[in-house]
């Protein structure tokens, strides 16, 4: 059975629907979440409810046996080994594409996000465009060479994430240079977010420049003086619940919210089932913000790895060495504080880490969390229940389904 259109209740919810070009889609976007959180199962499951589904680009051979065994054989040493794993997760990235395609059957949006940071961000950009995606979502750092990396795709819309005015007023400049404007903007608030985070250091997490209430503002002003008015939405991420923070995000001047951990907790959600029950149970006081190996303030669970981790931080700050042999410079990204010495970074190796709470091992894996109660509290429900929810006044945080 066909289930009627969500867009049909947009109007009902007092909210305005996201115009992208020349499509309409629900207020609601899922964010991009690696390494393997958000990859074809949940982008797609997102996009065929007429909403903005993302994959979230790094290390996705993680869900291809077949691709893994490529590399299983080479040893740390093999100076083929690099090459072999970027070669598979270029794959991976393709088959995902494709996988989520089909499984939206032509209905909202399909996105891929792709991290600045990363060693393969120009390949992953190039092979998300040539399988035709929707968007390209790019943050972890100013993706200021992007529309000469797209300049051959006119018709896929590019988006950074950002945090605050100053970095919008910047891209934009440089942008303008190449004759590309962004498509949307997704403003991150640093405060209520998951994984990386957009500002210097953790002390700068409550700075005031990154509130709502400041940014959307200013940055829509910048959109109107520049003459783009109705032309690039924003997207608000960050601390959405309720059909009421939608609300309260498109009065400021957002024209969609973007959530990460509300999309975890899904059973589309492509991460095994105990990491969406670590991140349904978690609350804020479970919750540490500290210094990842990319020199940004993170936010995660606090699991057992984490707790070890940060009680030997300091020791392992003091003897951090410059350019240490690194066994998984792979998709990695361009500055790691283990693997470059950098005082002050994390001193641990980030893709691990994820790897490993993709499995779900809480004694291993660092689990990224946003902040808040969940909409549906512990409760694990599907991606069509979620998206219901949003569009829905009146519910308290935590009702379940």
């Amino acid at each position: 059975m066909t289930l009627p259109s969500l867009l049909d209740r947009v109007a009902a919810a007092g909210l305005k629907p996201l115009q992208l070009g020349d499509r309409a889609l629900l207020p609601i976007v899922q964010g991009g979440m690696g390494v393997g959180i958000s990859a074809h199962r949940l982008a797609g499951s997102v996009a065929a409810q007429g909403a903005w589904g993302t994959i979230a680009s790094v290390d996705l051979r993680r869900h291809h046996p077949d691709l893994m065994a490529r590399s299983a054989d080479l040893s740390d040493g093999d100076p083929a080994k690099k090459g072999v794993i970027e070669a598979a997760n270029q794959e991976a990235l393709r088959r995902e594409i494709r996988q989520a395609r089909e499984i939206a059957g032509g209905c909202g949006l399909l996105a891929v996000n792709v991290m600045r940071a990363v060693s393969d961000y120009a390949a992953s950009v190039r092979t998300a465009l040539q399988e035709g995606v929707g968007a390209l979502v790019v943050g972890a750092g100013l993706p200021l060479d992007l529309p000469d990396l797209a300049q051959d795709h006119p018709d896929t819309a590019l988006v950074p994430i950002l945090s605050d005015a100053r970095g919008v007023a910047l891209l934009w400049k440089k942008w303008e240079r190449r004759q590309r404007l962004p498509s949307a903007i997704v403003i991150e608030h640093p405060a209520h977010a998951a994984g990386h985070l957009g500002a210097a250091k953790v002390a700068d997490l409550g700075d005031a420049r990154f509130e709502f209430e400041a940014v959307l503002p200013a940055v829509r002003q910048h959109i109107r003086d520049a003459g783009m008015e109705g032309r690039v939405p924003l997207i608000a991420a960050g601390g959405v619940r309720t059909c009421e923070d939608i609300q309260r995000l498109q009065s400021l001047g957002a024209d969609a919210a973007q959530l990460g951990t509300a999309f975890v907790v899904t059973q589309e959600c492509d991460a095994h089932p105990s990491f969406k029950q670590v991140l349904a149970e978690a609350r804020d006081d479970d919750l540490v913000e500290f210094t990842s190996v990319a020199g940004l303030p993170a936010r995660a669970v606090m699991t057992p790895w984490l707790r070890k981790y940060l009680k030997a931080e300091e020791r392992l700050q003091t003897v951090a060495q410059l350019k240490q042999r690194c066994t998984m410079a792979f998709d990695c990204l361009s500055q790691c504080g283990l693997r470059d010495g950098l005082k002050g970074w994390g001193q641990f190796c980030i893709d691990q880490r994820l790897a490993a709470a993709l499995r779900g091992e809480t004694a291993k894996g660092l689990f990224f969390r946003g902040r808040g109660a969940l909409p549906f509290g512990p409760q694990v429900a599907t991606v069509r229940q979620l998206l219901e929810r949003l569009l829905t006044p009146g519910v308290p945080v935590g009702t379940p389904a």
